[in-house]
């Protein structure tokens, strides 16, 4: 399977997701969960084929982490919802996970498939998943903020969400770590050295301090306040950095992370 495939297995999934998120909206849960799990399968069929096509993982390129941040926040925002029965919760993560196909259409960003001898690691798989994961799981807790800050601003916030909140910047947080010591790991195996502080290294680090900051004040207070909940989807933007806007710096133009 080539990307090809994805101008049409792309949109469908997409839709399937948008519709989703619109029947999770209109209380129909049986409908969000057959239309979001059909989503699920044929973008893993998709990524499974390119895979098989590439004789490699699809994890190179800006493209094809994009493919597995669609994947991942569709389905975190799917098992959000049937954990939590937030609505809003699965709307608004099917329709980012669309976003994100539909810049993948528009801009795919294909390089050729080999790999440098670098990124032909045992690390290279786990990290990149790891990161994915984390990155889809704090897009959640974002979004779950965003909607908090609106329930505080009325003067009726859900403790409910504030436990959800919590669990998921635990898991983001954990998953985050893993893939910034796998990273580490790999980085001293293949250059000679863990941390070298080149930009994507840095912002990583600013990032994480980012989301345990926000723990640290959470740990320390007995109900949410406007001070932590802002602090969730800063750092998520401070995430996006990371991922999508250090590439774009001059300063990373010979580092190892940006994606080419």
């Amino acid at each position: 399977m080539t990307w090809a495939w994805f101008s049409w297995l792309g949109p469908v999934a997409a839709a399937a997701w948008l519709l989703g998120g619109f029947f999770a909206w209109r209380q129909k849960t049986a409908r969000a969960d057959v239309f979001m799990l059909a989503g699920l399968v044929v973008f893993a069929v998709f990524i499974a084929g390119l895979w098989a096509g590439l004789q490699r993982p699809p994890m190179r390129t800006m493209g094809e982490t994009r493919l597995w941040y669609a994947f991942f926040l569709a389905a975190a925002g799917w098992l959000a919802y049937r954990q939590w029965k937030y609505p809003w919760l699965l709307a608004y993560s099917a329709l980012m996970a669309a976003v994100f196909v539909g810049i993948n259409l528009l801009k795919p960003e294909i390089h050729s498939k080999a790999l440098m001898p670098a990124l032909q690691s045992v690390y290279f798989i786990p990290h990149v998943t790891l990161y994915m994961l984390s990155y889809s799981v704090l897009a959640v807790s974002a979004i779950a903020s965003v909607i908090q800050l609106g329930k505080l601003k009325r003067g009726c916030p859900e403790p409910g969400l504030y436990v959800f909140l919590d669990n998921a910047v635990y898991l983001g947080l954990g998953l985050l770590m893993l893939g910034l010591i796998s990273g580490a790991v790999w980085a001293k195996a293949a250059w000679g050295h863990y941390w070298s502080w080149d930009p994507k290294e840095t912002w990583a680090f600013i990032t994480a301090v980012a989301y345990l900051l926000y723990i640290h004040l959470r740990l320390r207070e007995t109900g949410g306040t406007f001070l932590t909940l802002i602090l969730l989807p800063l750092a998520f933007i401070l995430l996006m950095i990371t991922w999508l806007g250090v590439s774009m710096l001059p300063s990373a133009s010979g580092s190892v992370h940006v994606y080419s």
